[in-house]
């Protein structure tokens, strides 16, 4: 009753004018940014974040969240008009979505899309509610041991389960935390690799290496690339929806399946992209009629869009509730919190209750709210495709400038975000991931202050992280999960040996 009763007044905190408007005029950037293949919500999130920053947190985190949640409606646009993914977590949809388009059965495709991705974020959201307050009250009992090995356990989750090749993700992660060494030491107050330069005495700004990161890379990939768009078009009637609508509760094992699904790999690192391949998958697995699927099956749209979604918003949930970002956007979330003066984690559910629960109603308020836009609006912002990608470009840029300009007002600032523009379109050329290098980022200075404020307490004695069962098993569970692929090999191994012998 107590999660009711907070959610209330999270909602008569939203519920005014400015945040309405805000909530909306966030859900048709997000759109907007979802249906430009190369953007995307990390993108979009990251370029705006700088925007924000004269308004109250609670408003600003309404309006970057609706970004969010408007890039995950608008990435299903291009990919079952066009074929083309505007969310790598899209890439799945495509497989029947696009098809579904070819026989003329787009609206419902995206109508598809569109309802069960409404359904992945409820799930979500609805975790998110009951969840996290029993999570933040339980982490008011860490400590420096606690909280280092909170952040080992993110680290090595991203590791141990991450999709990528295990070597990629080390170099990734390794960097972002070196960079977030750079500027003066929190803990003894010496300056380390500034080299001199004076501008370095701050470190390296996430704002800036974000922007660089996402934005202009994702500029560079699609001058590159010169994507020529053609696609089918659709109009979604009242009728088509009910009709689709109609068919969701043949579905509903897949629905259910799909969200449970995305809620895990949301809130551990797996990402909404492994959610959406892993929701196709078993669902193709389970079907009857699996030579459908590939060729026009809704359910092949219900799947990957309803675990994509689930993933996306489940990932605020470490976010909110422990200040450990699930996601890339979670980790840009999280950094614009530090920017406004608030401590994510556990105390930020006993201090800042308006901004906690009112950017909980805005989850619910913004996932009804964006399924109506895009269910309205697809026409328009599919037409948004067919402007000259050269017209759009230049305005990207020089909103990425400002952002980066406006952070500390610093020209060093503009140059430091088109090198890291420069070093994410590398990364990616070479598939390397980002999302470790931002996380590493984000947490390398708070996991270094952690750990050696545990050092100083326990006097160099690293028996301190065993030294109760909390911060025993956690650490002892990071540890698991960064061996897993080779406790998993050797599991597989005995097994297949076990097998053999009792034939």
């Amino acid at each position: 009753m107590e999660a009711f009763e907070l959610l209330f007044q999270g909602f008569h905190v939203l519920l005014t004018y400015d945040k309405i408007l805000l909530m909306m005029l966030g859900l048709v950037l997000g759109i907007f940014v979802g249906v430009l293949p190369g953007l995307g919500g990390p993108n979009g999130v990251a370029i705006l974040l700088p925007l924000t920053f004269t308004m109250d947190p609670t408003s600003a985190i309404v309006m970057l969240s609706c970004i969010y949640w408007g890039a995950l409606f608008g990435g299903a646009i291009t990919s079952i008009l066009f074929n083309i993914p505007g969310e790598a977590w899209s890439v799945a949809t495509t497989f029947d979505g696009y098809p579904m388009a070819q026989q003329g059965r787009a609206a419902e495709a995206l109508t598809a899309a569109f309802t069960s991705s409404f359904i992945g974020s409820l799930v979500a959201v609805l975790l998110i509610t009951f969840l996290a307050p029993r999570i933040a009250d339980f982490a008011l009992r860490f400590g420096p041991p606690e909280f280092f090995a909170v952040y080992l356990l993110t680290f090595c989750s991203f590791v141990g389960l991450g999709r990528e090749e295990r070597h990629r993700i080390v170099i990734s992660m390794s960097l972002g935390l070196l960079l977030a060494g750079i500027g003066m030491d929190t803990v003894s107050g010496q300056l380390r690799m500034t080299f001199g330069w004076t501008e370095l005495f701050r470190g390296i700004n996430f704002l800036v290496a974000v922007i660089g990161l996402f934005g202009i890379s994702e500029i560079l990939l699609t001058m590159e690339e010169r994507l020529a768009l053609k696609g089918h078009i659709a109009h979604i009637s009242p009728r088509v929806v009910l009709e689709t609508w109609k068919t969701l509760p043949r579905y509903w094992a897949t629905l259910l399946r799909s969200s449970a699904i995305g809620c895990w790999l949301g809130i551990t690192p797996g990402g909404a992209i492994a959610a959406s391949f892993m929701g196709y998958n078993l669902a193709k697995r389970f079907a009857r009629d699996k030579e459908s699927f590939g060729k026009g099956r809704i359910e092949g749209v219900f799947a990957p869009e309803t675990a994509a979604h689930a993933a996306g918003t489940s990932a605020l949930l470490p976010m909110l509730a422990l200040g450990i970002p699930g996601s890339g956007t979670a980790a840009i979330l999280l950094g614009g919190l530090m920017v406004w003066g608030l401590n994510p984690g556990p105390l930020l559910f006993v201090e800042h209750k308006e901004f906690v629960w009112g950017t909980i109603a805005s989850m619910y308020l913004g996932n009804v709210v964006g399924l109506v836009l895009v269910l309205s609006t697809v026409p328009v912002f599919a037409s948004v495709l067919r402007v000259p990608f050269a017209a759009i470009a230049p305005m990207i840029v020089v909103s990425c400038a400002i952002g980066a300009y406006a952070v500390q007002n610093a020209m060093f600032d503009i140059w430091l975000m088109l090198l890291f523009g420069v070093v994410g379109y590398v990364f990616k050329k070479l598939n390397y991931p980002l999302a470790p290098l931002t996380l590493a980022l984000v947490l390398g200075s708070r996991t270094e202050d952690a750990f050696r404020l545990s050092m100083i307490g326990a006097a160099g004695d690293l028996r301190v992280f065993w030294s109760n069962w909390l911060v025993g098993s956690i650490t002892t569970l990071a540890l698991v999960l960064l061996f897993w692929p080779v406790i998993s090999g050797a599991i597989a191994r005995v097994r297949g040996m076990v097998r053999p012998a009792r034939a």
